[in-house]
């Protein structure tokens, strides 16, 4: 007889760092699952854009989930997402950016208590555009799909 068995629980606290550009997007996809497992999240924005996160953590408040299982920390990337991946008590990391970044993370995390870590990295809207299409409608559309968030 075999037995197969999945348990799912919580990592317990999770570090976010997100980008730049669409950044309740990027909030909402990665801090979605990570309430969904039971854990508690600490968020760091981007420095340039730290306002949408401020104002979801205000909404989530006011949606009545707890004080403290919703956290932003805004400021410097390089000081705030080094203490998210040096910190004993995070246990699990979510990064999206650069890939020269991505690495320090990964290197980070690795040295401190081996946490988990999830990548997104690189990757600036790549876009296929054809030899007979129509170039002016087709800059048109690569903008649009860059920067519709702003």
């Amino acid at each position: 007889m075999n037995l197969c068995l999945t348990v799912r629980e919580p990592f317990g606290v999770c570090g976010i760092i997100t980008p730049w550009n669409y950044p309740l997007m990027m909030l909402s996809w990665k801090m979605s699952a990570c309430l969904a497992a039971g854990n508690t999240v600490v968020l760091k924005p981007a420095q340039v854009c730290p306002l949408t996160a401020l104002k979801f953590a205000e909404l989530t408040a006011r949606a009545g989930i707890p004080a403290g299982v919703v956290n932003i920390v805004t400021g410097s990337g390089s000081e705030i997402g080094q203490c998210l991946c040096d910190h004993p008590s995070v246990r699990k990391v979510g990064f999206t950016g650069s890939t020269e970044v991505g690495a320090q993370v990964m290197s980070s995390c690795a040295c401190s208590n081996v946490k988990k870590v999830s990548l997104e990295l690189g990757g600036k809207s790549p876009l296929i555009i054809f030899p007979d299409a129509d170039l002016d409608r087709a800059v048109k559309q690569a903008c649009n799909a860059v920067f519709f968030n702003k």
